[in-house]
C-alpha cells in the first residue's frame, strides 16, 4: 500500500513538471511572431534580448546612446491595432523610457524611423500602467527627429 502511494505521488510530480506552463517570454514571442506573419511584415530582426524590430529608415550617422536626450514622433499600439499613446516632437532622456525603446532607438540614426515589437519584459512586465494591461506586448513606430 505504501509503495503504491509513493508511486502515485512520484507520478503526479513527474506529470506536473512535464506540463509546466510556458514562460511569459515564450508567450510574448509567439504573439509577436504571429502578428508579424499575419500582417506580412518582412525584414524583421530580433535582438539577443528578445526585441523584434524593423528599421524603416536608417537615418544619418548620429546614433543615440542611453545618455542622450532624444526628440521623437511616435505611435504606440497593441497587437489588436488599438492605439494607446502617440506624440509629436516629444523630447526626453533615453534613459527614462522602457528598455525596448532604450535598445531599439540605438539601431537608427537621427532622421531614422523604426518599428519596435516590444515583449512585455522590455516594456512594463507584469505591471498595469494606465490603459496598458500587465504582460502586454507593445508595438511602436518611432521617428527619431533629434539626438542631443
Amino acid at each position: 500500500m505504501k509503495l503504491k502511494l509513493l508511486f502515485l505521488i512520484l507520478s503526479t510530480i513527474l506529470i506536473s513538471n512535464a506540463c509546466k506552463k510556458e514562460s511569459q517570454a515564450e508567450i510574448d514571442q509567439q504573439k509577436i511572431e504571429e502578428y508579424i506573419s499575419t500582417n506580412n511584415i518582412d525584414s524583421v530582426q530580433i535582438s539577443s534580448t528578445g526585441l523584434y524590430y524593423k528599421i524603416l529608415r536608417t537615418g544619418n550617422s548620429t546614433y543615440p546612446t542611453i545618455s542622450n536626450q532624444v526628440t521623437v514622433n511616435y505611435k504606440g499600439y497593441f497587437l489588436d491595432g488599438k492605439v494607446f499613446d502617440s506624440g509629436d516632437n516629444k523630447s526626453f532622456p533615453l534613459s527614462r523610457v522602457i528598455a525596448g525603446w532604450q535598445e531599439g532607438l540605438q539601431y537608427i540614426g537621427e532622421g531614422g524611423k523604426i518599428q519596435l515589437f516590444v515583449p512585455s519584459a522590455l516594456a512594463y512586465g507584469n505591471q498595469s500602467i494606465g490603459s496598458i494591461p500587465a504582460n502586454s506586448v507593445l508595438i511602436f513606430e518611432v521617428d527619431l527627429i533629434d539626438v542631443l
